[in-house]
């Protein structure tokens, strides 16, 4: 059945190449390939686009079928629609004219946590599936499941804990914010995770388990990229790959490189992501970082997408130091799709990716000693690198996960036909 889906997340890998964005538009080419009618929904604001009086809508992309909806006005709490007479029309005239069977929702961020409802209130019959990429439901700190102070993770949001890390917001309106979120999200279908761990997550939340799930995200293409070291080289070489901010363990894994310097350790490592929207201290503890590493470390800077399978190739392992429970990095499964082993904190959906001493090697989070005990181990042994590498698990291709949620959007519309 050839389905007419609206995909929408909370921006465009071509203004923010995040993993939900980039995965979200890979599942939305997956569709069209498919056979299905897709258009691709991505809301922003101003820290990425300027807003064009008249329109709610912004052009972008290269065909008639995606497009932006600047989001200007938004509140980030309760992650709700406050400009609701300038957007709510313009999105429910968009869903009128083009009528899909499916919205698949990547992120509710920018676009409302409303919009679910709105959804069910001008296309009852549609069905709703939305796909959950991180916490931002469960956790006011930008969805991170992290105390806003020092690095310490967090196991359950609550209104007294909530309250904990925001003093300035009263406990009652945690609980407001969560009834509030849970009674709109009532009108999805079915949910979706990329992880068993986020999964488990939400359903201790209050989400029913049989209502969500898991379909592992996937990859473009297939295969591997050729080996561009030599095969003689000792497998000594690591690479990082992301944006650099406090949760993604960039400072630790900088840490762990300047103890293996001072401990004489021959390595090289390449960071290559950028630091955008990141604030002063932040950065400037990360020039001193970098500056202290300088002898074993390059420097490389944001980066293309399209770039990642030569970049990767030209190293031997790849490094996600993460402090905060990861879902799916992407990152990961890119790594593994070019045969190169992981080094990853064994934590959230980084642990289910990753199985130390088969496909990769685990690490304690935030543990700068422990990471370096790792790199070392691997810079010294290349017949664990060569057995890690041949042992690498192929990630499912985006079209694979695309004919999964296909299945699924006919499942559902199955059960709504009454018997």
């Amino acid at each position: 059945m050839t389905e007419r889906i609206l995909v929408v997340a909370h921006n465009h890998p071509d203004l923010h190449p995040g993993g939900t964005e980039i995965f979200a538009h890979d599942l939305f080419r997956a569709y069209k390939r498919a056979g299905s009618e897709a258009l691709f929904l991505g809301a922003t604001n101003r820290i990425h686009r300027d807003e064009k009086p008249g329109t709610s809508f912004q052009g972008i992309g290269d065909g008639p079928d995606e497009m932006l909806l600047w989001a200007g006005h938004f509140d980030r709490f309760f992650m709700s629609q406050v400009d609701l007479y300038g957007v709510v029309p313009d999105l429910e005239a968009l869903l009128t004219e083009f009528r899909p069977d499916v919205v698949h929702i990547h992120h509710l961020l920018l676009i409302g946590a409303e919009f679910p409802a709105l959804v069910r209130r001008v296309l009852p019959n549609a069905r709703i599936v939305m796909t959950l990429h991180d916490y931002y439901l469960i956790c006011a700190h930008d969805g991170l499941m992290m105390r806003t102070t020092g690095r310490e993770r967090c196991h359950g949001a609550s209104p007294d804990r909530c309250h904990g890390c925001f003093p300035e917001i009263a406990a009652d309106q945690f609980l407001l914010r969560e009834r509030y979120l849970k009674t709109l999200l009532t009108t999805v279908d079915r949910f979706v995770s990329p992880s068993a761990f986020l999964k488990d997550r939400f359903v201790a939340w209050g989400l029913a388990a049989d209502h969500i799930d898991v379909i592992a995200n996937g990859q473009p293409g297939e295969g591997r990229a050729p080996t561009l070291r030599e095969d003689g080289a000792p497998r000594n070489i690591f690479g990082y790959f992301g944006n650099l901010n406090p949760w993604k363990g960039g400072t630790v894994l900088l840490d762990a490189a300047e103890r293996l310097i001072s401990g004489g350790v021959d390595f090289g490592l390449r960071v290559h992501g950028g630091s955008p929207f990141q604030a002063e201290a932040f950065r400037t503890e990360l020039d001193e970082r970098f500056a202290r590493t300088a002898s074993h470390v390059a420097r490389r800077g944001p980066y293309r997408r399209e770039d990642v399978p030569a970049l990767m190739a030209a190293v031997d392992w790849v490094v996600v130091p993460s402090i905060w429970w990861e879902n799916a990095p992407l990152v990961i499964q890119e790594a593994q799709q070019q045969g190169r082993p992981v080094i990853v904190s064994g934590i959230g959906g980084m642990a289910e990716m990753v199985k130390h001493g088969a496909n990769g090697l685990t690490v304690s989070p935030d543990d700068p000693i422990d990471l370096a005990r790792a790199m070392r181990q691997a810079a010294s042994d290349p017949d664990l690198w060569r057995r890690l590498s041949a042992n690498a698990t192929q990630p499912p291709t985006i079209d694979a996960v695309a004919g999964e949620y296909l299945s699924l959007f006919g499942a559902l519309a199955r059960a709504k036909i009454p018997a």
